[in-house]
C-alpha cells in the first residue's frame, strides 16, 4: 500500500513546490555600501556610492550635526533613534541622509544603507524581519515619505517600527525625508466621513511620534544661500567675475532659494566652463 502511494505523494510534492512562491535570492552585502530593495522579489540591488561629500553640504551644519552624532552612535552599537528629516523642498534633506552615511561607513564596514520606495511602505515589516540578526548594520531611507495610501502604510511602518512581539531589530535604524512634519497626505478627509478621516489621521501622527530624533530643514534665506554656490564654485574650481549676481537671478527664475537650487546653478555653471562635477 505505501509503494502504491509514493508516485501519487511524489506528484503532490512537486505540484505544491511549483505553487510555493520563488525563494529569494541571497543577499551579497559585501558587494556594495548602497542598496535599492526589491520588496516583490525579496532582492537587495547594489547601487553606486553616494559622491557628494558632507562636507559640501552648506547651510545645514547644525542638522549635520545632530544626524551625524545620531548615526555614529548607531553604527558603534549605542543606543540611538530613527529620524525624520522634515522641511520645504531641496534643503538637503536626502542628500545629508546619503553623505552622513557615506562618512560614517568610511570607517565602520558593516554598516549598509537600504533605501526603499515610498509606495512600498507596506513591505517594511517583511523587510526589517529579512535584516534582523544579519552581522551588518542597515539604515534603511525612505525619501519623501508621505502615506498617500492612508492609514494601511501607516500601521505597517509603525508594526515595522515597534517589531511585534520581538521587538525592533537592534541591527536597523530607519530614516524617512518628508516636507511634512506630520505624515499625512494632501487631501487627507477629502473622500471620507469625518469620524474615518479622524482615524487615519490619528494613526498617522502616531507614526510620526514613533521617530525619536526629528530634524527641521527651514527655508534658506539668501545669505545662506550665496554661501552655498561659493561653497560649491571654491570646491570645484568655478569662477565668474559675476558669480553672485547669476545666482541671484537664477534663484529667481526658480522661484526660491534652496541647496538643490544652488546645486543646480552650479551644475550649469560647470557645463558653460566645461568642467566636470561628481553628480
Amino acid at each position: 500500500m505505501t509503494h502504491e502511494l509514493e508516485p501519487v505523494l511524489s506528484r503532490i510534492a512537486e505540484a505544491l513546490e511549483r505553487l510555493a512562491p520563488p525563494r529569494a535570492p541571497q543577499a551579497d552585502f559585501a558587494a556594495a555600501r548602497l542598496f535599492r530593495h526589491d520588496p516583490a522579489g525579496g532582492a537587495f540591488h547594489p547601487a553606486p556610492d553616494y559622491p557628494l561629500p558632507l562636507a559640501a553640504l552648506v547651510g545645514v551644519e547644525r542638522q549635520r550635526d545632530r544626524f551625524l552624532e545620531n548615526l555614529q552612535r548607531f553604527a558603534a552599537g549605542l543606543p540611538y533613534n530613527h529620524a525624520l528629516l522634515w522641511g520645504v523642498r531641496g534643503t538637503g534633506k536626502s542628500s545629508l541622509a546619503k553623505a552622513a552615511f557615506m562618512h560614517v561607513a568610511a570607517e565602520t564596514p558593516s554598516l549598509k544603507l537600504v533605501e526603499v520606495d515610498r509606495d512600498q511602505v507596506t513591505a517594511l515589516p517583511v523587510l526589517f524581519d529579512t535584516l534582523r540578526g544579519r552581522p551588518e548594520r542597515f539604515v534603511v531611507l525612505c525619501d519623501d515619505l508621505s502615506f498617500e495610501e492612508g492609514a494601511a502604510a501607516a500601521k505597517a511602518l509603525k508594526s515595522a517600527l515597534e517589531g511585534g512581539v520581538s521587538g525592533p531589530p537592534a541591527n536597523v535604524m530607519f530614516v524617512a525625508t518628508s516636507n511634512r512634519r506630520h505624515l499625512m497626505p494632501r487631501g487627507h478627509g477629502e473622500d471620507k466621513g469625518l469620524l474615518s478621516a479622524a482615524e487615519d489621521a490619528e494613526e498617522e501622527v502616531s507614526v510620526s511620534d514613533r521617530f525619536g530624533l526629528w530634524i527641521g530643514f527651514p527655508p534658506m534665506d539668501q545669505e545662506t544661500y550665496l554661501a552655498a554656490v561659493a561653497g560649491y564654485a571654491e570646491r570645484y574650481g568655478l569662477q565668474a567675475p559675476d558669480l553672485e549676481r547669476r545666482a541671484l537671478q537664477w534663484a529667481q527664475l526658480r522661484g526660491g532659494r534652496s541647496g538643490r537650487v544652488a546645486w543646480q546653478f552650479i551644475r550649469d555653471l560647470a557645463g558653460e566652463l566645461g568642467k566636470a562635477l561628481p553628480l
